[in-house]
């Protein structure tokens, strides 16, 4: 079907519409990790975890990691969304993350990790929350590993 002025004026009508939308929950999503982000890199697994939900796979595993990690090492941490899609209610992100994990024992030596991990994000009473993190060994503390 050939394609009107008019229905072209309505599709730009509403990509011009639907744009400030995809920016916001993109500066959404940079907010979100980035607090995710601090919460590690302070020591604050509690924080950390709270932007997860529990019934995400395989999160007392990752609680087990987060506790021991930020009670044993020192966490600095980067992370960049390398891949976006999904709308204002669901997300599924890829985040290049970096970890420099410092032991508190003067003897152990810093540990750099690196890895894209695969994120799935839903909206849950008006606040972002992690449905899917893969992979979780990202966060294994070196004495597991």
């Amino acid at each position: 079907m050939p394609v009107t002025a008019h229905d072209l004026a309505r599709r730009t009508f509403l990509v011009a519409l639907a744009a400030p939308l995809i920016a916001d929950t993109h500066q959404e999503l940079l907010e979100f990790l980035g607090e995710l982000a601090s919460a590690l890199s302070q020591g604050n697994g509690d924080g950390f975890l709270s932007r997860i939900d529990r019934s995400t796979p395989d999160y007392y595993k990752l609680e087990q990691y987060i506790d021991a990690l930020t009670a044993e090492d020192e966490v600095s941490c980067s992370l960049d969304i390398v891949k976006q899609a999904g709308d204002s209610q669901a997300q599924a992100i890829e985040v290049d993350w970096a970890l420099q994990i410092h032991p508190r024992d003067i003897l152990g030596s810093v540990e750099t990790r690196r890895q894209t991990v695969k994120i799935r994000l839903e909206r849950k009473k008006k606040k972002w929350k992690i449905v899917a993190l893969d992979p979780i060994t990202l966060f294994a503390p070196p004495s597991v590993r």
